[in-house]
């Protein structure tokens, strides 16, 4: 891999706690697979009226809603996030969504605060809000224990989840009191019904975890499995905004064979970034999304690059061991600070080391790249690779990059494999 004479190292991140973040404040953490930094520390307030009160939030009294944020940063943030809506992921049924809809929850973007907003149920709230639990009578009046509400999420690209973001952001004084998250691998497009049926094994990944207002709530998840859905709890009630579940996808092999030709770099198909120079202004794994870019930020820019010699690249897992036939790179929306040229290497894991400078070979030599444009790029051979590294000069922006092409019979034999050790 060539040096990079001021590329800047991925942070180290605090480990994630087991069931709730501890980490100092942060503003609003990224919305793809950058995580948040902290920021001053701001005392809870604690009445001391009861011990839920400890995990209060201070009440909004103006200003930046997010100055008193409680985030942190967690490994498992740099992997993609399964549930997205980009990725087609949704929010099919809850039990209960009075306040705030239920669909916020899996919202690109982190949660809006307007304290002028208020409707005819209440405040308006960015995120998933049901109503108040009560007892059975007056003797009774708070909910029984194990009484929750629930929310049924379709993984936009099935695989194994690693971590788990639980956003509680400007819910202060109206979070759940706990949370869990379970999820299943139900094959097809299945109805709220069909999830909710006897018949659906889920499998514990949260289980019940005190959480905190107006933070992120992190999870680490240990668990290697395969799953489409999930159900996330919240006891009894109460608001949640978002809800990010990364980790790494695991296409099917059988849709994947019939497909034929597809883009091996992809995260819908199993495609991920392993290494980058600079994520500066944006994270890389935006250039390996299966949509189009839809703004400048959408896609991979790097700082300006002042000391000479060097340049920018990322280097991505490819789907499986594949035959690639033909590469695009897009420059949309990036006019003033696309890349100025463009390289793309490969190297074959089966047979060599991706540690090993030696074990790359070129696909496409250096070529120049013109502003908000796309270029597509027909290869003379197909070029066998597992892996893809693709270097811009001297550094700049790339909104997507393609590698179509199809697995070989060991990749297509090597994923199979893998799904099935995920799946049975």
């Amino acid at each position: 891999m060539p040096a990079s004479s001021d590329a800047r190292p991925d942070p180290t991140p605090a480990p994630p706690a087991t069931s709730t973040s501890t980490a100092p404040p942060a503003p609003p953490p990224a919305t793809g697979s950058e995580s948040a930094t902290g920021s001053e520390t701001v005392p809870l307030t604690d009445t001391g009226t009861s011990p839920e009160t400890a995990t209060d939030a201070r009440p909004y009294r103006g200003g930046d809603p997010y100055a008193d944020y409680r985030g942190g940063e967690f490994p498992f943030t740099a992997l993609v996030d399964l549930a997205g809506r980009r990725l087609g992921g949704g929010v099919i049924a809850a039990n209960d969504e009075f306040f705030a809809e239920r669909e916020n929850l899996l919202l690109p973007g982190p949660a809006v605060f307007d304290p002028r907003a208020f409707g005819h149920k209440g405040k308006v709230m960015d995120g998933w809000e049901t109503r108040r639990r009560r007892g059975a009578d007056a003797d009774r009046p708070f909910p029984a224990d194990g009484d929750h509400d629930w929310a049924l999420i379709r993984l936009g690209a099935p695989g194994v989840v690693h971590g788990v973001i639980v956003d509680t952001a400007h819910f202060r004084g109206n979070y759940p009191q706990r949370v869990s998250v379970e999820a299943a691998a139900v094959p097809g497009t299945p109805s709220a019904r069909d999830l909710l049926s006897d018949a659906v094994r889920w499998e514990p990944l949260v289980p019940p975890a005190p959480v905190r207002g107006h933070t992120a709530n992190g999870f680490a998840v240990d668990a290697e499995r395969r799953f489409t859905h999930l159900r996330l709890c919240q006891y009894p009630d109460g608001g949640i905004a978002r809800l990010r579940v990364h980790g790494t996808v695991v296409p099917d092999p059988e849709w994947l064979g019939l497909l034929g030709t597809f883009d091996l770099a992809s995260v819908v198909h199993g495609g991920a970034v392993e290494g980058a120079s600079d994520r500066f202004y944006s994270p890389p794994t935006n250039i390996i999304q299966p949509d189009l870019a839809r703004q400048m930020d959408d896609g991979w820019e790097t700082r300006r690059r002042r000391a000479r010699g060097g340049h920018d690249w990322v280097r991505f897992r490819l789907a499986g061991h594949g035959e690639i036939r033909a590469l695009e790179i897009d420059t949309a929306y990036l006019k003033g600070n696309a890349a100025g040229w463009a390289a793309v290497y490969g190297c074959d894991a089966t047979a060599a080391d991706p540690a090993d400078a030696a074990s790359w070979y070129e696909i496409l030599p250096r070529t120049a790249l013109r502003p908000d444009s796309p270029h597509r790029f027909r290869l003379a051979a197909p070029a066998t690779a597992t892996h893809l590294r693709l270097d811009v000069f001297p550094d700049g922006g790339i909104a997507r990059l393609r590698a179509h092409g199809a697995l070989t019979a060991t990749g297509q034999a090597r994923l199979v494999e893998r799904y099935a050790a995920l799946t049975e």
